[in-house]
Protein backbone atom coordinates (compact mmCIF):
# COMPACT_ATOMS: atom_id res chain seq x y z
CA UNK A 1 0.00 0.00 0.00
CA UNK A 2 1.26 3.46 -0.91
CA UNK A 3 0.34 7.04 -0.11
CA UNK A 4 0.89 8.34 -3.65
CA UNK A 5 -0.39 7.48 -7.10
CA UNK A 6 2.11 6.06 -9.56
CA UNK A 7 2.16 7.59 -13.04
CA UNK A 8 0.44 4.43 -14.34
CA UNK A 9 -2.35 4.77 -11.75
CA UNK A 10 -2.69 8.50 -12.46
CA UNK A 11 -3.05 7.78 -16.21
CA UNK A 12 -5.57 5.00 -15.44
CA UNK A 13 -7.70 7.36 -13.32
CA UNK A 14 -7.59 10.13 -15.95
CA UNK A 15 -9.42 7.85 -18.39
CA UNK A 16 -13.21 7.94 -18.38
CA UNK A 17 -14.25 5.14 -16.03
CA UNK A 18 -16.78 4.81 -13.24
CA UNK A 19 -15.79 4.71 -9.59
CA UNK A 20 -17.34 2.69 -6.79
CA UNK A 21 -17.61 4.83 -3.65
CA UNK A 22 -17.63 3.01 -0.32
CA UNK A 23 -19.05 4.70 2.78
CA UNK A 24 -19.91 3.27 6.19
CA UNK A 25 -23.54 2.77 7.22
CA UNK A 26 -24.65 3.56 10.77
CA UNK A 27 -24.64 -0.18 11.60
CA UNK A 28 -21.03 -0.50 10.35
CA UNK A 29 -21.83 -2.27 7.10
CA UNK A 30 -20.43 -0.94 3.83
CA UNK A 31 -22.55 1.11 1.43
CA UNK A 32 -21.39 1.14 -2.21
CA UNK A 33 -22.41 3.52 -4.99
CA UNK A 34 -21.27 3.83 -8.60
CA UNK A 35 -20.10 7.41 -9.15
CA UNK A 36 -18.77 9.87 -11.67
CA UNK A 37 -15.42 11.31 -10.63
CA UNK A 38 -12.56 13.58 -11.68
CA UNK A 39 -8.94 13.31 -10.63
CA UNK A 40 -7.53 16.76 -9.90
CA UNK A 41 -3.97 16.61 -8.62
CA UNK A 42 -4.12 14.27 -5.64
CA UNK A 43 -7.84 14.73 -5.05
CA UNK A 44 -10.79 12.68 -6.29
CA UNK A 45 -13.76 14.98 -6.95
CA UNK A 46 -17.32 13.60 -6.86
CA UNK A 47 -20.75 15.15 -6.43
CA UNK A 48 -24.06 14.02 -4.93
CA UNK A 49 -27.52 15.22 -4.11
CA UNK A 50 -27.74 16.29 -0.46
CA UNK A 51 -29.75 13.86 1.68
CA UNK A 52 -28.82 10.62 -0.07
CA UNK A 53 -27.55 7.73 2.04
CA UNK A 54 -23.90 8.34 1.06
CA UNK A 55 -24.28 11.99 2.11
CA UNK A 56 -25.78 11.02 5.48
CA UNK A 57 -23.02 8.42 5.97
CA UNK A 58 -20.26 10.91 5.18
CA UNK A 59 -21.67 13.50 7.57
CA UNK A 60 -21.59 10.91 10.36
CA UNK A 61 -18.28 9.24 9.39
CA UNK A 62 -16.16 10.83 6.62
CA UNK A 63 -13.91 7.79 6.04
CA UNK A 64 -14.26 6.56 2.46
CA UNK A 65 -12.71 4.38 -0.21
CA UNK A 66 -13.06 4.70 -3.96
CA UNK A 67 -12.30 1.82 -6.30
CA UNK A 68 -11.97 2.37 -10.05
CA UNK A 69 -11.97 -1.01 -11.83
CA UNK A 70 -11.36 -2.10 -15.42
CA UNK A 71 -11.56 -5.86 -15.72
CA UNK A 72 -8.99 -7.31 -13.33
CA UNK A 73 -7.11 -4.00 -13.07
CA UNK A 74 -8.06 -1.43 -10.47
CA UNK A 75 -6.94 1.50 -8.36
CA UNK A 76 -8.38 1.93 -4.87
CA UNK A 77 -7.85 5.15 -2.93
CA UNK A 78 -8.91 5.77 0.65
CA UNK A 79 -8.97 8.67 3.03
CA UNK A 80 -11.25 11.19 4.67
CA UNK A 81 -13.92 13.02 2.67
CA UNK A 82 -14.34 16.77 2.72
CA UNK A 83 -17.88 17.91 1.89
CA UNK A 84 -18.20 21.18 -0.04
CA UNK A 85 -21.70 22.56 0.60
CA UNK A 86 -21.28 25.75 -1.45
CA UNK A 87 -24.18 25.58 -3.99
CA UNK A 88 -22.26 27.45 -6.71
CA UNK A 89 -19.25 25.13 -6.47
CA UNK A 90 -21.48 22.03 -6.32
CA UNK A 91 -23.39 23.09 -9.45
CA UNK A 92 -20.17 23.84 -11.35
CA UNK A 93 -18.75 20.47 -10.33
CA UNK A 94 -21.80 18.42 -11.33
CA UNK A 95 -21.73 20.19 -14.69
CA UNK A 96 -18.03 19.38 -15.18
CA UNK A 97 -18.71 15.74 -14.29
CA UNK A 98 -21.69 15.55 -16.65
CA UNK A 99 -19.57 16.95 -19.50
CA UNK A 100 -16.82 14.39 -18.78
CA UNK A 101 -19.23 11.44 -18.84
CA UNK A 102 -21.99 12.49 -21.24
CA UNK A 103 -20.68 15.39 -23.35
CA UNK A 104 -21.48 19.09 -23.47
CA UNK A 105 -24.98 18.95 -24.98
CA UNK A 106 -26.23 16.23 -22.66
CA UNK A 107 -24.69 18.00 -19.67
CA UNK A 108 -26.64 21.17 -20.49
CA UNK A 109 -29.86 19.16 -20.74
CA UNK A 110 -29.20 17.36 -17.46
CA UNK A 111 -28.49 20.66 -15.71
CA UNK A 112 -31.74 22.13 -16.95
CA UNK A 113 -33.87 19.04 -16.30
CA UNK A 114 -32.46 17.90 -12.93
CA UNK A 115 -29.23 19.11 -11.42
CA UNK A 116 -29.90 22.87 -11.25
CA UNK A 117 -32.96 22.37 -9.04
CA UNK A 118 -31.31 19.88 -6.66
CA UNK A 119 -29.43 20.75 -3.48
CA UNK A 120 -26.00 19.26 -4.25
CA UNK A 121 -22.60 19.03 -2.67
CA UNK A 122 -19.13 18.15 -3.85
CA UNK A 123 -17.09 15.41 -2.22
CA UNK A 124 -13.30 15.80 -2.14
CA UNK A 125 -11.16 12.80 -1.31
CA UNK A 126 -7.55 13.79 -0.74
CA UNK A 127 -5.66 10.59 -1.44
CA UNK A 128 -4.14 9.14 1.73
CA UNK A 129 -3.79 5.45 0.80
CA UNK A 130 -3.47 3.81 -2.62
CA UNK A 131 -3.74 0.21 -3.75
CA UNK A 132 -2.91 -0.44 -7.42
CA UNK A 133 -3.42 -3.72 -9.22
CA UNK A 134 -2.29 -3.95 -12.84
Amino acid sequence: MSTQLSEKARAFLQERRFAVLGTINADGTPQLTTMWYLLEGDTIVMNTKIGRLKDRNLRRDPRISVCVPEGYNYVTVSGTAELIDDPQIAQQDIYRLAVRYDGEESAKQQMEAHFSSEPRETIHLKIQQVIEHF
